[in-house]
Order: C-alpha cells, then structure tokens, then sequence
C-alpha cells in the first residue's frame, strides 16, 4: 500500500513542476512581447522626433538675416553766389576779326570817352549803347581766347557796375540786329567813337 502512495505523490510533484516551467515560460514570453512592443513604439515616434528637430534647425537658419546696409549719402552741387555768372568770350565777326562779344554772341564795344577810366555813357547814351552790367551777387567770366586777368568792373553813375576789359567798359548796340554784326564800329555818336576790342585787349580802330 506504501508504495503505490509513493508514486502518486511522485507524480503529482512532476506535474506540478511541468505547470511551472509552463508558467514561467508563458510570463518570459510575455515579458519579451512587451519589450518588443515597446521597442517598436520608440522606433514609431524616433523618425517624427529627427525630422522636427532637422525642421527647427533649418527654420532658426532660414530666419536669420544680415542686417541692413545703409544707404550711401547723396551729393549735392554748391551753388555759386548769387546764382549768375556773366560771361565774355571772343568771336570772329566780318573783317574785323576776332572781338569780343558777350554772352548771347552780340559785339561788344569800347567808348573813347570814357579813357580806360571811368563810365561817361548815361541817360540816352547808355539807351543807344546798353552797357554791359553785372547784376548784384554775380561774377565775371572769361571764355575762350578772353582773359580773365583783363576782365573787371568800374561802378555805374546810374547804379550798379559795369564790366570793363583792360580797363575799358564794355557796351552793346542797338543797333545790331543780332550775332555776328557791328554797325557801330567807328560811329562818331552820343559825344564820341565807338570801337570793338580785341582778345588782346587792343582796341580796334
């Protein structure tokens, strides 16, 4: 009767000793399934998780922007005073030669009277013969074969200056339709000749 006990008692522990290795293989199992899932689940997310941080980077460098240059300054002319220049400058009329002549090519004229010193031609003189004045702030100019060391100014009785040429003041006629004329060369007229003058400053007789 003992042993027959005996074995069954043997075989009860073998069994229960089966089911736990059944167990514990069923729990590692387990265990290894979970890992793997949530492996799998880190693996999922890790490409979304690069590609935002690649994405912030490239927007940080894609906003970043160098600072402005400043605009380069603008030059301005300086005006000259008072804005008028009167010019004198040489031009080659008839059988005269080359004489001065103003601005607007009309011939310029010297005033025996006035004997490289001083303005005589006023009132209805200074009507016929138009002198040449230089208006306030204004400033003298040579051109062409003219010298500017020979231009300058003698004061006017009726007002203002008068442009003068190696001492002479100069005129115009009215008498002179326009460029390239000078029907008062040689007039004996409003008390005295009238003569064009040369580069040179040589009044032409």
């Amino acid at each position: 009767m003992r042993r027959p006990l005996v074995a069954g008692v043997a075989i009860a522990a073998a069994a229960v000793a089966v089911g736990g290795c059944g167990s514990s293989k069923k729990h590692t199992t387990a265990a290894a399934t979970t890992t793997t899932e949530t492996a799998s689940s880190y693996s999922a997310y890790a490409p979304s998780y690069a590609s935002t941080k690649t994405t912030s980077s490239k927007s940080k460098s894609t906003t970043s922007t160098a600072p402005a240059k400043a605009a380069a300054p603008v030059a301005h002319p300086t005006p000259t005073a008072g804005g008028k220049v009167v010019v004198v400058k040489a031009a080659k009329v008839g059988s005269l030669g080359t004489i001065l002549v103003n601005e607007s090519g009309r011939t310029l004229y010297t005033f025996a009277p006035d004997n490289r010193s001083k303005v005589t031609c006023t009132g209805g003189c200074a009507a016929t013969w138009p002198p040449l004045v230089i208006p306030a702030g204004a400033t003298v100019k040579a051109e062409g074969e003219v010298k500017q060391s020979l231009l300058g100014s003698d004061p006017d009785p009726e007002g203002g200056r008068v442009v003068t040429y190696n001492g002479w003041p100069l005129y115009t006629f009215v008498g002179d339709a326009g460029p390239g004329m000078a029907s008062g060369q040689g007039l004996n007229l409003n008390g005295g000749f009238w003569y064009v003058i040369a580069p040179s400053g040589q009044v032409i007789h």
